[in-house]
């Protein structure tokens, strides 16, 4: 704990006072050597208190804080509200204690705000509830190049926070004072070019996931904010523009697409690992590491983590941590029964790139377009990893699979320069030791463990020779690497011709997928947590799927679907949800997660490829509609002309943000470089200096033992009085205690659930099962037919207006009879067309397929005819025959003459008000118009009836009774009683 005198020495030091506010700006300039301090304001009587200039800053905030406070999820930050500055003296609070970082487990900062002063800016952190508050003060007046930012470590209420920032606003009124220059939800680090620091903010966020009470969220807005002082007297340096184009070079990487962070959880490694590290933290009583140890291969800020994390103390309490890649989550309903499906992609920053920009391995063994695709299915029983007990990290409802796609392991490129959509594949180096290939199945044996099972789904048969020179040199590597490795840690290795398959009628590629997937999970199993109570639950997984075709795209996504669905077939069975570990296709839990897997191809693919994914779930399922050629075909367009005229452009500001390239003087410049191959390879001069590895014994033994869960002790075990809270602050980040909010804005409720495609009519008459397993036909998922005339009814009224004519020897087995709208309209007959008798009104006899004779017996049943084919059919044939035989109907003739008839020296009447002057003509066309309009007025005896109906008002018109109901006006309150909503229902013409 720090003393009162030595936060009044801080305030008195570093931000002054209204005294001595011409020196406040001077010595506001002093780094932060003590605690900031609390200050008290004395109130003075009001004829004595003077107008403050304070008070047109604390007009733009807010001056009192709400006892409930609305909970934001718009994305964007609210700031911390200040209220009005304090009279210029300033007495020390006495008797008050600071909080130090860290004690009594004191809550992660979720939102900042922005302050500035013509010197310094200033970040005030704030925790999920808005009570306790840090402050950042970094340095405008800094040297070129240098980085000067003052943590400080006390933790703040929100009164001696404001109390603090108004005393800085009066040490620098003269210098304009203190003002609010926005609000964020962290910083990305601080990254230089040239000149100058900048510091790069993230200003809008979105919910995308919650995993164990804690949320992930996507980036939707950044702004990169110079550090230099707008009146600083440093001169320009000639390097301006170069700055300026560095900076347009950075703006070319989108970060509000597929960058995704969390406060609490780390989502730069597994499930599996983030619960065993946990245990094992416990085990040795440390402090929780939910904030530290991240897996920097998945961090893309970690360039810019660098800066910060030399001159912070707490770098991850104010910078994020952020991945690339893709989540989604969803929810799977089972009858009362919530369970969550999630995926995980995290891209590695290693050796990253465009698609023909980076192929094969570096010498470093990092592959291009590595990405680690995690799916974690959960029942939501209870929200936090913890089981009842409390018994900590042991929750037995959550479980993982994560698989792996990357580059084929090898030396190889291809030269996208030239005009062809596939370029030729070229081995650049041919390495009989395979050391690329030994360093990166050492990193998966030290990320997953063994067994490895690489599944190879290159083209094996071509005519010209491109992706099988890869299949044959990536089975040598495998089998050359086998050799040294133990018997029961052997890479499982199988090579496919999936694309060959695909095209062939006679071979099944769902089928022979399900089976190597079937050897995939034998080999590996999948992680499931628990406690030491039931052993028998605990999985782990031991050992990962790579799986890889030329482009780890199209192909490799169909097949990591295939697995990621047996897969989830053992994590529903394990869980007790299903009594079995099969799930077939066509039900709702499969359609969704098919949905989430295609969203995350399409993510992989974009980012990697430039474009969609190319071939789906329904290409190799052979269920594709041939209006999916055209989208290949566009799909394939963006994907060429992004890889020839754009992905130049995205590699440099990857190799920018990713610090592959940090300029220097007297090095060429990024734009200049005619290849960025050095950036991404180890320096050829310490080739000398470093020590080699061995040939033979390639990979660490430690790498190859199998993971265990670490066992819960007794000291895991709390009781009551003891809060949970320093290790796990859950409760606060997903609850929101004293946070006022709808259930619009509770991302739980917003989420997408097997429960929006369910029919509600047909669940309320029982005609549709609930289950998510149960396969669906297609017409199960429709919305249930309206009450209006649609399709099926005027094919019905069509079809039996005109009775099928008896069947003659020339006159096709299957039909359908298309009315020409006028009898005396002439029929243009094709050769498959027979004009029937002229005594009837003229029809076409039309041929459709054999599938439609299910309609055509539905007809002679007296029943609609419902199947899709007939009804897009008939459509085609009405379309046809219209447009041969354009015709007007008997009304529209009888309008047309009356047009033609209007005499021509009056206006055409639009109303049944007379001009002030009417002139004879006019008047005697109105009356004869009127004489003709009257006597073709006439009224039935329905009408009547329903007339007499609309008058009959009871004495209370306000109640409907049973007697009521029949009547026509109270037709949308019938329908609204068995369930149908009013605001979906037609209009009813009384």
């Amino acid at each position: 704990m720090s003393s009162p005198g030595d936060a009044d020495a801080f305030v008195r030091d570093n931000y002054g006072s209204a005294r001595d506010s011409d020196s406040g700006h001077r010595q506001a300039l002093r780094g932060i050597d003590e605690p900031l301090s609390v200050v008290q304001v004395t109130k003075l009587p009001e004829s004595q208190r003077q107008p403050s200039p304070q008070n047109n800053i604390s007009a733009m905030l807010s001056q009192t804080n709400q006892a409930l406070r609305l909970d934001n999820e718009d994305g964007t930050a609210k700031t911390f509200q200040r209220s009005a500055s304090p009279n210029s003296r300033l007495l020390q609070s006495k008797g008050t204690r600071y909080e130090k970082v860290g004690e009594n487990g004191s809550s992660r900062m979720h939102k900042f705000s922005l302050y500035e002063t013509a010197s310094r800016f200033y970040i005030v952190g704030a925790d999920v509830m808005d009570r306790k508050f840090k402050i950042l003060k970094i340095d405008r007046t800094a040297d070129s190049g240098t980085l000067n930012v003052a943590e400080d470590g006390i933790v703040y209420t929100k009164k001696e926070t404001n109390e603090v920032l108004n005393a800085v606003d009066d040490g620098n009124k003269s210098s304009g004072g203190l003002k609010l220059r926005g609000s964020n939800w962290g910083l990305l680090g601080f990254v230089r070019f040239t000149g100058d620091y900048y510091m790069l903010l993230i200003t809008k966020r979105s919910q995308v996931a919650v995993l164990g009470g804690h949320y992930i969220y996507q980036i939707d807005g950044t702004e990169l904010l110079s550090l230099s002082s707008v009146s600083s007297t440093r001169p320009k340096s000639d390097r301006h523009q170069d700055e300026a184009r560095f900076v347009s070079i950075l703006s070319n990487l989108d970060l509000s697409r597929s960058f995704y962070f969390s406060y609490c959880y780390d989502i730069t490694h597994t499930l599996q690992h983030n619960i065993s590290r946990e245990r094992e933290t416990l085990l040795r009583g440390s402090s929780n590491s939910a904030t530290t140890g991240f897996n920097d291969m998945f961090i893309w800020n970690h360039h810019l983590l660098e800066p910060a994390s030399r001159v912070i103390k707490d770098t991850y309490e104010w910078c994020v941590p952020v991945m690339h890649g893709f989540v989604d989550q969803a929810t799977l309903s089972v009858f009362g029964r919530t369970v969550y499906i999630t995926i995980i992609a995290r891209r590695s920053r290693f050796f990253a790139g465009a698609r023909f920009l980076k192929r094969g391995a570096n010498d470093l063994g990092y592959v291009a377009n590595d990405v680690e695709t995690e799916q974690i299915v959960s029942e939501m029983l209870t929200t936090s990893f913890h089981a009842p007990g409390p018994k900590l990290y042991a929750n037995p409802n959550y479980t993982s699979y994560v698989q792996h796609r990357g580059s084929i392991p090898l030396f190889w490129t291809q030269d996208s320069t030239g005009v062809t959509p596939k370029p030729d594949i070229e081995m650049n180096l041919v390495d009989p030791f395979y050391s690329a290939a030994a360093l990166h199945f050492d990193n998966l044996f030290e990320r997953y463990g063994a067994p490895i099972f690489v599944l190879n789904l290159v083209k094996a048969r071509e005519r010209t020779p491109r992706e099988s020179i890869l299949l044959r040199e990536y089975t040598k590597a495998i089998e050359y690497l086998n050799q040294f490795l133990p018997d029961d840690k052997k890479i499982l290795y199988k090579a496919w011709d999936m694309s060959r398959a695909s095209k062939s009628r006679d071979q099944d590629v769902i089928g022979t997928l399900e089976h190597i997937a079937e050897d995939v999970l034998k080999a590996t199993s999948f992680f499931h947590n628990g406690d030491d109570y039931n052993d028998d639950i605990i999985k782990m997984q031991n050992g990962i799927a790579r799986t890889n075709c030329i482009d780890c795209l199209d192909r490799t996504n169909a097949a990591q679907f295939v697995i990621g669905k047996l897969a989830l077939g053992h994590q529903l069975y394990a869980l007790g949800i299903i009594d079995n570990t099969s799930i077939d296709y066509d039900t709702d839990a499969v359609n969704l997660f098919t949905h989430m897997y295609h969203d995350h191809g399409d993510t992989i693919a974009v980012q990697y490829g430039g474009s969609h994914l190319v071939n789906t779930m329904e290409t190799y399922r052979k269920i594709n509609q041939w209006t999916s050629h055209s989208r290949d075909m566009v799909e394939s367009f963006k994907r060429y002309y992004n890889n020839s005229f754009l992905d130049g452009q995205r590699q440099e500001a990857y190799n920018l943000f990713l610090g592959n390239y940090i300029f220097a003087q007297g090095q060429p410049m990024l734009w200049d470089l005619s290849t960025d191959y050095y950036l991404h390879h180890s320096d050829p001069r310490m080739w000398s200096t470093g020590s080699r590895r061995s040939y033979i014994n390639w990979f660490t033994p430690n790498h190859l033992d199998a993971r265990s869960l670490p066992a819960l002790s007794q000291t895991t075990r709390f009781t009551g009085n003891t809060p949970l809270r320093p290790l796990d602050n859950y409760w606060l980040e997903y609850y929101r205690p004293l946070a006022l909010s709808s259930f619009q804005k509770i991302f739980s409720y917003r989420m997408n659930s097997t429960l929006r495609y369910v029919p509600f009519k047909s669940t309320q008459e029982g005609k549709y099962d609930l289950s998510p397993f149960r396969m669906r036909s297609g017409t199960e998922h429709e919305t249930p037919e309206k009450p209006q005339q649609g399709k099926d009814s005027a094919i019905d009224d069509a079809l039996h207006r005109h009775p099928r004519p008896e069947q003659q020897d020339d006159t096709p087995e299957f039909g359908l009879l298309v009315t020409a709208v006028h009898p005396d309209t002439p029929v243009l007959a094709s050769s498959k067309t027979k004009p029937v008798s002229t005594d009837v009104p003229r029809v076409l006899y039309l041929e459709f397929p054999e599938n439609l004779q299910s309609a055509d017996e539905g007809l002679k049943t007296g029943k609609s005819p419902k199947d899709k084919s007939a009804i897009a059919q008939w459509t085609l044939n009405q379309f046809v025959v219209n447009s041969l035989n354009p015709s007007v109907t008997v009304a529209e003739m009888d309008e047309y003459g009356r047009y033609i008839s209007h005499p021509l020296n009056l206006p055409l009447v639009v109303s049944g008000d007379a001009p002030p002057t009417p002139s004879l003509d006019f008047i005697g066309y109105i009356q004869s118009a009127m004489a003709v309009s009257l006597s073709s007025m006439h009224s039935t005896e329905e009408d009547i009836a329903d007339y007499m109906e609309f008058l009959d008002v009871g004495d209370d018109p306000l109640t409907v009774t049973e007697a009521d109901t029949p009547k026509k006006r109270y037709k949308a309150y019938r329908q609204w009683l068995k369930g149908k909503s009013l605001f979906k229902q037609s209009r009813v013409d009384l």
